[in-house]
């Protein structure tokens, strides 16, 4: 009986947390186009921002409460399988909707960097943990990269930016994103609850329920946003947001947590051997796939899709 009463409520946790997301995702979209048209810049600076940051808030939440919780499994692998998760099935169902365009920016500096900050993060856990030390380096990673997107942007010619969406003031535009973040931060959290009671029930290792259960939870605010966005036609802002979440989820939130945890996040052997390589392997896949004709054609999000099957 209690476990029907708890399928019942996880059943009931999965469709509000749906709902958030979807209402959530959009109010962001709408919202980032809006802020970008007002600022006079790229819809791709505010999606590898703001977007980026905001979408990326679950799993911040999730990695700090493990470290506290001492389940670092939990910590370190839910960022990995995030990471590897936005790749290949975010980008992938984005590219299947639309075929997405990629700029040379990214395909210069945020893809290179993010390819960066997969290896220094493998290279610091090769000592099988991340400690406060680490995480200083992270965060000064995170704050390079912030500093070189506001300078590009100060350079930067203005790009010409759609205006069927009205421009609303700079007040408007910030009370809507936090509501926006507030729904994606509440889908999540409910989406979290409802897939770790079910992967509690079956048995499975934290390890297990990082790279996967966790992982895709936390995922789902960018997979929304990034969906969401390729259906209105906005690519830069569906590319933007996957590749900036990336990067602030090994800079910032590994960095945050490895910093503040009360002991070093111990990284398991499995992870070294499997988990990390793999994550860097898939960020070094998004080169030479976006550096062809510039765009990720819906073959390759196919091909991205049955990467992440295997």
């Amino acid at each position: 009986m209690g476990l029907n009463a708890l399928s019942t409520w996880n059943l009931l946790q999965l469709l509000c947390g749906l709902g958030l997301l979807v209402a959530g995702a959009e109010l962001l979209v709408r919202c980032a186009v809006s802020m970008a048209a007002t600022l006079k810049v790229r819809p791709l600076l505010i999606g590898l921002t703001v977007v980026a940051l905001g979408s990326s808030a679950p799993q911040m939440t999730v990695s700090l409460q493990a470290a506290f919780n001492d389940t670092p499994d939990i910590a370190v692998g839910s960022v990995i399988g995030s990471n590897i998760f936005n790749v290949l099935v975010t980008l992938g169902l984005s590219a299947l909707i639309i075929p997405l365009r990629v700029s040379r920016q990214l395909v210069r500096l945020d893809i290179p960097l993010m390819v960066i900050a997969s290896a220094l993060v493998f290279a610091l856990a090769l000592n099988t943990e991340l400690d406060r030390l680490d995480g200083v380096i992270l965060l000064c990673g995170l704050t390079g990269y912030l500093g070189l997107l506001l300078r590009q942007s100060r350079h930067a010619s203005h790009h010409h930016v759609s205006h069927d969406q009205p421009q609303h003031s700079w007040l408007r535009n910030v009370l809507i994103m936090l509501c926006a973040l507030l729904l994606l931060g509440l889908a999540g959290r409910l989406l979290l609850g409802a897939a770790v009671d079910v992967a509690t029930q079956l048995g499975l290792s934290e390890r297990i329920i990082g790279l996967t259960i966790i992982a895709v939870s936390t995922s789902l605010p960018e997979l929304a946003t990034s969906l969401i966005a390729a259906f209105r036609g906005q690519r830069e802002i569906a590319v933007g947001n996957v590749i900036g979440s990336n990067v602030f989820n090994l800079l910032g939130v590994l960095g945050l947590t490895a910093l503040l945890a009360p002991a070093p996040l111990s990284v398991s052997p499995n992870a070294l051997a499997f988990d990390l390589p793999v994550m860097l392997g898939v960020a070094a896949l998004c080169l030479p796939v976006f550096y062809s004709g510039y765009r990720v054609t819906r073959a390759e999000g196919l091909l991205f899709l049955g990467l992440y099957l295997a």
